[in-house]
């Protein structure tokens, strides 16, 4: 049974090994890239946004890191809204349920703050993701789509919440 709970500093360096190996080894992100640093550094998101993990059999599978508008780790979200990033899963532990519980734990952070909507940046390549995007009816929202560095283009997805 997936376990979703407030990251832990000792969790920290797992968060960042996670997250590194989810995005590097899946080749999201390239191993020289100044963001491995900014992927690495769980202390930093836990600071100054919140993150979350999924446990399965005591041991952290995954992670989500939720950002508020007007925050540093909110990229795209607007009043009213609640940002995810860096949603990252073990392999051993992929369609185990880990990342659709982190992200149904996101919508329901923004149901009970009472907000309308929940947005994530994501690549076009991040397919597995994307499957549960699509199956929380998460829809594009191509008039906020951006690039945060030249050739890295990323759809904007957004989930109202009723």
């Amino acid at each position: 049974m997936i376990t979703i709970r407030p990251v832990d500093p000792a969790d920290f360096d797992a968060v960042a090994h996670l997250t590194v190996d989810t995005y590097v080894g899946g080749g999201f992100v390239s191993e020289s890239s100044n963001y491995v640093a900014r992927l690495r550094d769980t202390a930093a998101r836990a600071d100054q946004a919140e993150v979350v993990v999924a446990e399965l059999n005591g041991e952290v599978v995954g992670s989500v890191t939720i950002a508020e508008p007007g925050t540093p780790f909110a990229d795209v979200a607007g009043t009213g809204e609640l940002e995810f990033r860096m949603l990252a899963v073990a392999p051993t532990a992929r369609g185990k349920g880990a990342g659709s519980a982190l992200v149904r734990h996101v919508l329901d952070e923004a149901y009970d703050r009472g907000l309308h909507a929940v947005v994530i940046s994501t690549e076009p390549e991040m397919v597995d993701a994307r499957r549960i995007y699509d199956r929380y009816e998460f829809v594009p929202s191509p008039e906020r789509d951006w690039e945060p560095m030249p050739g890295t283009p990323l759809t904007v997805l957004v989930r109202e919440i009723a």
